[in-house]
């Protein structure tokens, strides 16, 4: 390959300038083909001269020029979706689609991995070694290696429609969310509405060249940060109202409805385990994951929710008689676009607390530097900035990690406010593996991102956070850390690779640092002053964290729960009408409303924007939050900056990636299995 640029680049940081989407056909060609060749090769090999490193090490490289540009064309339509990209992004995506998916059912390579497999030295292999040839039968054998042909055909047509049918989906959601704008021209309709919201809100406007400074002009979105604030603060029932209906159309109305597509991905799921000979997609998908099947992981959502109903009856009932006293209405149900505007007045008024109040403690570079610090004292790394090299948009930052003994572990980039061209949400992904030194070498450094929606900056202001950003920020770096930090010498089995219901661990525990009063005033100083948040207002905040706490977690149950019932039994959605059938085995996890509106099912990306994502496995955050919870219960008792435990969680998980059984990694750092309970008492449940 030698000195390949644009797509093909060996570089670790690249041009990203140079990557535009008339080269990707070619540069996207001609890595599939030389992936093809490297397979082919394998499957040459014969049995009498079948070895480890000629069969399973060759595969574990295969492809490795392939992954590497194809994951640089996925990211940019997750940054930067233009009809150019999206066009060739969905011409190239049923070939890289259709050659992923033949691999484990490759007759010939299958037989060629198994001559090795049959061979003494394959008895004898120990540690990562012995963990990677198990993993990669598994592989093998979950994904269909040992079907008969038909059924290998049929398996590959489902796959390949499958990435096509979920791109779709999300190219819908990404639309109609950028169909829609609201313009306000009256401004007594921003009533309530903090000044951040109404600046951003001009911002937008200008932005678009509407309004002027006579006669300006708000203008909202269905982006987070700008719909948000209006559901929570906006006195104007009308405006709320507007802006909840819009989002609970997307993915609704034509042409970018998604009801037909979830109907057919689910009957494609569906089939797809019936080939495989399993009951049904959860089954097929948990079968290795710490859950295991699709009934544990329901029981475990379940459990929850018996563990938490009472609570949650007993904050609607508050709520609605708050409601009630507040309006000198009779006590009655809510509408949907007035439950969090409610919720927030209750909060306020219960603990004289205003999340609004908190904003000016948390402008990004303080609570990214911040950040930082907790890292590099509990985990022995250095993170400075990364000069000279530059991202896919300017606004995009690039930077260094290293071990505390000036050693290179990785590159990251971090994008962390809204545009039009980007997908919604905050999300971590890894653009290369890099893979410790083995004897006298160098370290191969690691590449990872972190992307989000926070709020922008507005004019000279810097970008002013809310406190749940605060942890979405962590979160995402968390998952970060757990690539970053990884030490594993075979790349497949390296950093976030690992199962679905472990992967939110290293994530969701950091954000415990969010609410540690130590840990906040290396970073919460107020933008203008430099002062710590005041006591008084660190008490409110603790004091409300848990305030609707069931009806948060119900909330999360409630999607995990509508994951599984639609892959455990999916034919009670392939007609009629989805939302009733949804409403009718969530309706003990929902506030019950006046007004019945679609539920979030169209533009649940978790589920459906990718041929497997989240989907039957979204009760992972519920799982991997019993597991940080637990283990956060370490750090408070040693020392929420102790170096020796936070060394400890590195060698037990940041480092290990899938080098071993999740189960055995946390028993590693915490001496035992994991206790619910943690998760119970920090949500004031218990």
């Amino acid at each position: 390959m030698g000195n390949e640029t644009g797509f093909l680049s060996e570089a670790k940081l690249i041009d990203w300038a140079v990557l535009r989407p008339e080269r990707i056909e070619a540069e996207v060609g001609a890595a599939l083909e030389m992936a093809k060749d490297e397979i082919e090769a394998i499957c040459q090999v014969e049995f009498e001269s079948a070895t480890f490193q000629n069969t399973f090490l060759a595969l574990e490289s295969a492809g490795k020029a392939l992954s590497r540009a194809w994951g640089r064309v996925d990211h940019l339509t997750s940054v930067k979706d233009s009809s150019a990209l999206r066009e060739v992004y969905n011409a190239m995506l049923p070939k890289v689609t259709e050659f992923n998916s033949s691999i484990p059912l490759n007759a010939r390579l299958w037989k060629a991995l198994k001559g090795f497999a049959e061979k003494p030295e394959a008895q004898s292999l120990t540690g990562i070694e012995k963990r990677f040839f198990e993993e990669t039968i598994a592989d093998f054998e979950q994904a269909g290696a040992d079907l008969d042909d038909a059924s290998k055909k049929r398996l590959e047509a489902i796959n390949k429609e499958l990435a096509q049918k979920t791109q779709k989906f999300s190219e819908n959601v990404l639309d109609s969310t950028n169909a829609f704008e609201l313009l306000i021209e009256d401004e007594t309709r921003l009533e309530g509405l903090p000044d951040s919201a109404r600046q951003a809100a001009l911002q937008s406007a200008r932005s678009k060249d509407l309004g002027t400074e006579e006669k300006p002009v708000w203008r909202f979105t269905l982006h987070m940060p700008s719909m948000f604030p209006v559901a929570q603060f906006a006195e104007d029932e009308s405006l709320r109202r507007e802006l909840h209906e819009a989002s609970a159309n997307v993915g609704l109305t034509a042409p970018h409805d998604n009801t037909g597509l979830i109907r057919d991905i689910l009957k494609l799921r569906a089939e797809k385990a019936e080939v495989l000979g399993k009951a049904n997609f959860a089954d097929s998908v948990l079968l290795r994951r710490m859950a295991k099947s699709g009934a544990s992981a329901l029981t475990f959502v379940e459990d929850l929710h018996d563990m938490a109903k009472e609570a949650f009856d007993q904050e609607i009932e508050t709520l609605e008689q708050f409601v009630a006293e507040q309006t000198n209405q009779p006590v009655e149900r809510l509408e949907p676009w007035n439950t969090t505007f409610w919720a927030e007045k209750l909060r306020q008024k219960k603990y004289d607390f205003d999340e609004e109040a908190l904003r000016p403690y948390f402008p990004i570079d303080r609570v990214l530097s911040g950040m930082f610090e907790i890292a590099e004292q509990l985990f022995s790394v250095k993170i400075r900035d990364h000069d000279g090299a530059s991202g896919w948009h300017p606004e995009v930052k690039v930077y260094d990690l290293y071990n505390g003994s000036e050693e290179l572990l990785g590159y990251f980039y971090a994008d962390w406010h809204p545009r039009e061209e980007k997908r919604g949400g905050a999300w971590m992904n890894f653009l290369d593996t890099g893979a410790p030194s083995r004897g006298s070498g160098s370290r191969e450094p690691h590449v990872g991102l972190i992307c989000g929606n926070m709020t922008a900056p507005i004019g000279d202001q810097p970008a002013l956070l809310t406190h749940r950003e605060v942890e979405t920020v962590f979160h995402e770096f968390g998952h970060l850390l757990h690539h970053l930090l990884s030490d594993v010498p075979i790349k497949s089995l390296s950093g976030v690779n690992v199962a679905w219901d472990w992967v939110e661990l290293p994530s969701q525990i950091m954000e415990n640092w969010c609410w540690n009063r130590e840990s906040l005033d290396l970073f919460a100083r107020h933008h203008e002053t430099g002062e710590a948040i005041p006591d008084e207002l660190f008490k409110k905040m603790v004091a409300a964290r848990n305030f609707n706490a069931a009806m948060m977690m119900m909330r999360q149950l409630a999607l995990g729960k509508m994951d599984l019932e639609m892959h455990l039994h999916p034919e009670n959605y392939y007609d009629g009408d989805l939302d009733d059938s949804i409403r009718s085995v969530i309706e003990n996890y929902i506030v019950p409303l006046k007004t019945k509106f679609p539920t979030i099912v169209r533009r649940f990306s978790h589920l459906f924007s990718s041929s497997v994502g989240y989907a039957a496995g979204y009760y992972s955050y519920k799982w991997a939050e019993v597991l940080d919870a637990d283990a956060f219960t370490r750090f408070e008792k040693e020392g929420v900056f102790n170096g020796e435990t936070g060394a400890s969680f590195r060698e037990n998980v940041l480092s290990k990636g899938n080098s071993k059984d999740p189960m055995e990694l946390f028993v590693g750092f915490m001496g035992r299995e994991p206790d619910p309970e943690a998760l119970l008492i920090r949500s004031g449940l218990a």
